[in-house]
């Protein structure tokens, strides 16, 4: 995020809170006149994933919920946020694809190429 974008956004918006991966989020001090509801926003902490915005913050900025929800209680099971590494060398590549090694499974057997004209 610009420095200019995290300035206005103080100025023209109020804070409504932050998130356990530290992103502000904001709102509006006017309502929009097309839609008559407040603008709502978020500022990341760091790169702009938007996946990196919990479920709680989601349903507030799409005006799900009137008020954030209350962050639940995280299980043993319940793993934490990854980003998107698509596009990445950590992106998930099954196995076959070139820079795994470039093997696929033998097949059974049971298969014969086509050959044009036979």
């Amino acid at each position: 995020m610009s420095f200019l974008f995290r300035l206005t956004s103080g100025l023209s918006g109020r804070k409504a809170g932050t998130d356990r991966f530290g992103n502000v989020y904001f709102e509006s001090r006017r309502n929009q006149p097309i839609y008559d509801r407040p603008r709502r926003w978020v500022v990341y902490a760091g790169a702009a994933d938007p996946t990196a915005v919990p479920p709680e913050w989601h349903a507030w900025l799409h005006h799900t919920t009137a008020a954030p929800l209350p962050e639940g209680k995280r299980y043993p099971w319940q793993q934490e946020h990854l980003p998107n590494l698509t596009g990445t060398a950590d992106s998930y590549r099954p196995l076959g694809h070139d820079y795994v090694g470039g093997t696929r499974r033998v097949t059974g057997g049971d298969y014969e190429a086509w050959t044009p004209g036979s």
